[in-house]
C-alpha cells in the first residue's frame, strides 16, 4: 500500500501554499484546496512514517459530518474531487480552537488528576473519575500554535487579549455546543459516545464558518456505548475509538512530545496496524464500508489529475455558496 507523505503541486490559479501537520493547503482567489496527506501527528509532532489510507479516512469522515451538520452551522466545504481532497471557501481562522468536553478524559483527566479543579476557567466538581460524564458539556479553548503545543486558555483571557471579539466568541460558543450535541446524537446512532472534540472556525465575508475537519477520530474521542456503564462501575478502561491508541503506544515508548525526546521508530507492522485501525474507525463512525482510492496510480499523481480536472470545470459562482 502506498502512502502520501506530501504534495508539491503547481496548480492553475494557485496563489500560495502552506503545509500543516497533516494537510497541504493550496490557496486560490476566494477558495482553498486542502489535501489530506497520510502524515500522522501526535503530541503536536509529525511521526516519521505516513499511514496508508489515513488521509482518505479522515477526509471522508470530515466531509460526511460537514454535510450532515450544514443545516445547523454553516461551513467551508464545497467539493471533494478526490478521496483525499476537500475544496472550500477561504476563511480567516480565529486564533483559538473550541474544545468541547462531555466526559473527563485525556488532557482534562490528567489536569484533574493533578489536583486542579479549574480548566480553562471552568470549575470542575470534586469526586469525578476518569471517563465520567461531566454535569454538562464544557468548552475549554486552546490557542492555535503553528509550531509546538497548543495552550489552554480561558474565555476571559481570550476576550482580555482581544483574540476574538465578545460578539464573535458568543457565536463560537453557541456553534460549538450545537455541533457537539448533534455529534453526540449521531454517535449514539452508531453505538458510540462522543466524549470530546475540537472545532475550528473562520470568517468569510463577515460570516462565521466551521472550517477544517469535524468529528473525525483525529479531532475527537469516542467511547463504545455498549459496556460503558459496566466498565465505569468496575473502574475499568473504556473502549475508545480515536487516535488515543497511537498516543498510548508513544507513551509506552517514552515519548510525549517533550523537548529532547526521540520519536520511536515505526516498522512496517506498526504502520499497517495503524492503517487497519483507521479503516475500522471509518467504518464504525460512518456505518459503511471503507472504499480505498484507486491503487493503480501513485496517490500524488491521482490527486493532481483530479484537481486539474476539477479546477478546469469549477463554477466561479460556487464562491458565494456556503
Amino acid at each position: 500500500m502506498q502512502a502520501l507523505d506530501s504534495t508539491s503541486f503547481t496548480l492553475p490559479g494557485q496563489q500560495s501554499f502552506y503545509r500543516g501537520k497533516v494537510r497541504d493547503v493550496y490557496r486560490f482567489d476566494g477558495f482553498m484546496v486542502a489535501v489530506a496527506s497520510d502524515r500522522i501527528s501526535a503530541f503536536d509532532v509529525v511521526l516519521p512514517r505516513a499511514i496508508p489510507h489515513k488521509g482518505a479516512v479522515l477526509n471522508g469522515v470530515a466531509a460526511a459530518f460537514l454535510d450532515s451538520t450544514r443545516h445547523l452551522v454553516p461551513n467551508w466545504l464545497q467539493a471533494t474531487p478526490d478521496p483525499q481532497v476537500s475544496v472550500g471557501l477561504l476563511a480567516d481562522p480565529f486564533p483559538v480552537e473550541m474544545v468541547v468536553r462531555g466526559y473527563l478524559v485525556g488532557h482534562a483527566w490528567r489536569t484533574y488528576q493533578s489536583g486542579k479543579r479549574i480548566l480553562c476557567g471552568v470549575a470542575l466538581p470534586d469526586g469525578l473519575r476518569e471517563n465520567d460524564p461531566l454535569p454538562a458539556p464544557i468548552i475549554t479553548p486552546t490557542t492555535k500554535a503553528h509550531e509546538g503545543h497548543d495552550e489552554d486558555i480561558s474565555r476571559a483571557e481570550i476576550l482580555a487579549r482581544g483574540l476574538v471579539s465578545e460578539a464573535h466568541y458568543t457565536v463560537l460558543e453557541r456553534y460549538a455546543l450545537t455541533l457537539f450535541a448533534e455529534g453526540q446524537r449521531q454517535a449514539a446512532e452508531r453505538g458510540l459516545i462522543l466524549a470530546d472534540t475540537k472545532y475550528e472556525f473562520g470568517l468569510h465575508q463577515g460570516q462565521i464558518l466551521l472550517i477544517d475537519e469535524v468529528h473525525t477520530p483525529d479531532s475527537s474521542r469516542y467511547f463504545y456505548a455498549e459496556g460503558y456503564a459496566e466498565r465505569q462501575a468496575q473502574a475499568q478502561p473504556q473502549r475508545q475509538l480515536s487516535k488515543e491508541f497511537v498516543r498510548q503506544w508513544l507513551l509506552e515508548e517514552g515519548f510525549s512530545g517533550q523537548a529532547g525526546q526521540t520519536v520511536p521508530q515505526m516498522d512496517d507492522a506498526r504502520v499497517l496496524g495503524i492503517s487497519a485501525r483507521y479503516i475500522e474507525l471509518y467504518e464504525q463512525v460512518l456505518g459503511k464500508p471503507f472504499v480505498a482510492p484507486d491503487p493503480d496510480l501513485p496517490p500524488a499523481e491521482r490527486i493532481e489529475r483530479a484537481l486539474q480536472a476539477y479546477l478546469a470545470h469549477r463554477n466561479p459562482m460556487h464562491l458565494s455558496d456556503v
